[in-house]
C-alpha cells in the first residue's frame, strides 16, 4: 500500500525494463537464432505489471528496429483483418464507491480520478456502469419511484448527493465517458410473486415485474435517463435487468427471457423510441451458463428470434460468475449482427481477490483479453472502490467482495487490486473506437494477446504471460517492427504510431 500522492506519481513515472542474461549452461549442437535484444527508445510505449508488483504499471520505451526482421518468434499484426469496434473499458461506480470517494480529501480524490480516467495523462478508463435505483452496493434499498404511480418518480439523495457529483467530477476529466444504467429491481408496487398468481410482492428481493406495468416501467427508464441528462450526464446504454435469473440478491427481480422479451417490446423499447432517446439496449446481463436453468439457455438469442423485440436491441451483456467464456462465441455466431459487452465480474474472499499473484493473470486471460478475443466491445468490472472492510455493504448483498481498489479507513491510502490493473492495461492503449485486428505467428502456452488499431492510426497490443519464465518475441505491423521481452507472470501493453 502507498500514500495516494506517491502512488499516483509512481504510476506515471518512466522506468526501464531490467534485463539479465543468466544462462551459463553449455549447449551442444545447433541453436535457434535468438530474438534481438530490445532496444530502448521512444517509438513504442510499454506498460508492465508483474504479479509480484516488482513492476506496477511501469512505463518504459522501445525503439523500432532498424534491421530486417529475421525473428524466429514474431507476432505479425494484420490491420486489414478487422473484428469489433471497441466502446471502452471501465468499472462500476456504485453508491458504495461514491461514498468512499467522497470521504477522500478533494485533492486526493481529484488526483485519483485523473490518473484513472484521464484519456491523455492517465489510464483512460472510458466506460462506467451505474445502477438505476439501488444495487447491492448502494447505501440503502430504494428505487426512484417508491410511492405508487409513475408520476411520483424522483431522484433520491443517493443520486443527488453521491452518484451525480462523482460522475460530474469524472466527466470533467473525461467528457467522452460512456455510462451504462442497470436496475436491480423495479419499484415494489410493480412487482408480483409470479405471473400466474399476480399476487402483490412487497419485497426488494425476487418477485417478478407485473405485465400491467410494462409501459409504466418503460417510462421509469425514460424519466431516469432524462433526469440524469438534466444534470449534464448522458446515458449511453441500459440493460433491462441485472442478473435476471438471480432471485437471491438483496435487490433483484426474476425475469426469464420470455418476460424480458415482452417487457422490451411492450414497455422499454417503445418508451425509449417515443421519447426520442438514442440509448443502446443490451439484453440479459447475467452468467455464461444461464444459472444452469435449461429453459433459459441461449437467453438473448431467444429474444432476438422475436423480430419486434430484436428491433429495440443492440446486443447482449454477460457476467462470468458461472459457465465459460466460450459461450460468447456461440452467441456471436448465432447473431453476428448483435453486439456483446461484458458488464460485471468481481474479486473477493472466495478467489484470493487481494492477492495479485493469484489474480492478475487469470483476470487478464478470462476477463480483459478473454472476452475481447470473443467479440466483446466493452469490458466493465464491479466496484471501483470499496473500503478495507469490503464496504459499505448490506446484508443480502455481497459482503465478501473487494473493490478494483481498496481504501483504508482514514481515506488516504489505497491498494490497487487485479481488476484495476487489467482495465488500466486495456484502456491505457486501446481507445474508444479502436478496432480489434488480426494477428498471426508466434504463440506458446501461457501467452495470451490481442491487437488493435486506434482511430488515429496507431496500434496497440496487450498481452499476458502466465509462464514462470520471460518470453521474448518481435512485433511487426508491416511497416515497423520491434523486439520485446515480457517478464514472467506479467501483463504488458504496447502502443505505437505506424
Amino acid at each position: 500500500m502507498k500514500n495516494i500522492k506517491t502512488l499516483l506519481i509512481s504510476a506515471l513515472t518512466i522506468g526501464s525494463l531490467g534485463m539479465c542474461s543468466c544462462d551459463n549452461s553449455v549447449k551442444i549442437g545447433p541453436q535457434p537464432t535468438p530474438d534481438p535484444v530490445p532496444e530502448e527508445g521512444t517509438d513504442v510505449k510499454m506498460i508492465t505489471t508483474t504479479s509480484n508488483r516488482a513492476k506496477d504499471l511501469t512505463v518504459s520505451g522501445i525503439a523500432f528496429s532498424k534491421k530486417d526482421n529475421m525473428s524466429p518468434s514474431c507476432i505479425t499484426i494484420l490491420p486489414e483483418e478487422q473484428y469489433q469496434t471497441m466502446d471502452g473499458f471501465g468499472v462500476a461506480v456504485t453508491g458504495s464507491t461514491c461514498y468512499n470517494l467522497l470521504k477522500m480529501s478533494p485533492e486526493d480524490r481529484k488526483s485519483f480520478l485523473e490518473v484513472t480516467f484521464d484519456p491523455v495523462n492517465g489510464y483512460g478508463f472510458s466506460y462506467v456502469r451505474i445502477s438505476i435505483g439501488c444495487s447491492d452496493f448502494s447505501l440503502s434499498e430504494y428505487t426512484c419511484c417508491d410511492k405508487e404511480g409513475i408520476g411520483n418518480f424522483s431522484l433520491t439523495k443517493e443520486e443527488t448527493d453521491y452518484v451525480i457529483p462523482v460522475l460530474k467530477e469524472i466527466l470533467a476529466i473525461n467528457p467522452s465517458l460512456k455510462i451504462m444504467g442497470t436496475p436491480w429491481t423495479p419499484p415494489k408496487w410493480m412487482k408480483v410473486k409470479d405471473l400466474q398468481s399476480l399476487e402483490p410482492f412487497d419485497s426488494w428481493t425476487s418477485g417478478s415485474l407485473n405485465p400491467r406495468y410494462y409501459a409504466d416501467y418503460g417510462e421509469y427508464f425514460v424519466k431516469w435517463i432524462k433526469a440524469f441528462e438534466q444534470n449534464g450526464i448522458k446515458i449511453y446504454s441500459v440493460t433491462p435487468q441485472n442478473e435476471p435469473l438471480n432471485r437471491g440478491n438483496s435487490a433483484s427481480c426474476y425475469m426469464p427471457w420470455e418476460e424480458e422479451r415482452d417487457f422490451i417490446k411492450n414497455g422499454l423499447g417503445p418508451a425509449l423510441k417515443n421519447a426520442g432517446l438514442d440509448v443502446k439496449v443490451y439484453a440479459f446481463d447475467h452468467n455464461y451458463n444461464y444459472d444452469n436453468i435449461e429453459s433459459q439457455k441461449g437467453y438473448p438469442v431467444n429474444i432476438y428470434a422475436d423480430g419486434e423485440a430484436a428491433d429495440y436491441l443492440d446486443g447482449a451483456a454477460y457476467h462470468n460468475y458461472g459457465g465459460d467464456k466460450e459461450e460468447l462465441i456461440s452467441v456471436h455466431n448465432a447473431a453476428p449482427g448483435m453486439d456483446l459487452v461484458f458488464t460485471e465480474t468481481s474479486i473477493g474472499t472466495w478467489n484470493n481477490g487481494r492477492d495479485l499473484s493469484a489474480r492478475l493473470l487469470d483476470d487478464m486471460e478470462q476477463v480483459a483479453l478473454g472476452t475481447v478475443n470473443r467479440w466483446c466491445k466493452g469490458v466493465i468490472v464491479w466496484n471501483l472502490m470499496l473500503d478495507e472492510e469490503r464496504g459499505p455493504n448490506r446484508p443480502g448483498g455481497c459482503q465478501t467482495c473487494f473493490g478494483a481498489v481498496d481504501i483504508n479507513h482514514d481515506y488516504t491510502t489505497i491498494t490497487r487490486n487485479s481488476h484495476y490493473y487489467i482495465i488500466a492495461h486495456m484502456s491505457s492503449v486501446v481507445k474508444p473506437g479502436a478496432v480489434r485486428v488480426g494477428t498471426k505467428g508466434f504463440t506458446t502456452n501461457g501467452l495470451t494477446y490481442t491487437a488493435f488499431r486506434n482511430t488515429d492510426g496507431s496500434f496497440a497490443l496487450v498481452a499476458s504471460n502466465n509462464n514462470s519464465m520471460a518470453l521474448s518475441f518481435t512485433v511487426d505491423d508491416g511497416v515497423h517492427h520491434f523486439s520485446t521481452t515480457v517478464p514472467a507472470k506479467s501483463a504488458v501493453s504496447y502502443a505505437w504510431n505506424n
